[in-house]
């Protein structure tokens, strides 16, 4: 089970967007994640078209290593580490390690 999903509203802890909040928009084979507002670049785009591309200069979401991005708790207001538990019927769920709370139901 993996502790990041695409969705999960998560703050960056390192690097050049640290202390960033954002959504995961998605997983790349499961080592990095893009966040929606973190780690932007300008990309040079040449006009093409055939696929309705115009020329310039955009920016765009890079990826993030998953070692670097937390999951954000709601109920203490900040980055929390995430841990896997079972319940009585056997399903598994996360939760944050502070307080114990489970993220999904």
């Amino acid at each position: 089970m993996q502790k990041i999903r695409k969705g999960d509203d998560v703050v960056v802890t390192t690097g050049r967007d640290k202390g960033k909040r954002g959504t995961v928009l998605r997983i790349i084979d499961s080592e990095y994640v893009v966040v929606e507002g973190a780690n932007k670049v300008k990309k040079h785009m040449r006009p093409n078209p055939m696929k309705g591309i115009t020329g310039g200069i955009i920016e765009k979401e890079m990826p993030v290593h998953i070692s670097n991005v937390a999951v954000f708790n709601p109920i203490t207001k900040k980055a929390d580490r995430i841990g896997v538990r079972t319940l009585e019927d056997g399903k598994r769920v996360r939760f944050f390690k502070s307080n114990g709370e489970v993220v999904d139901v």
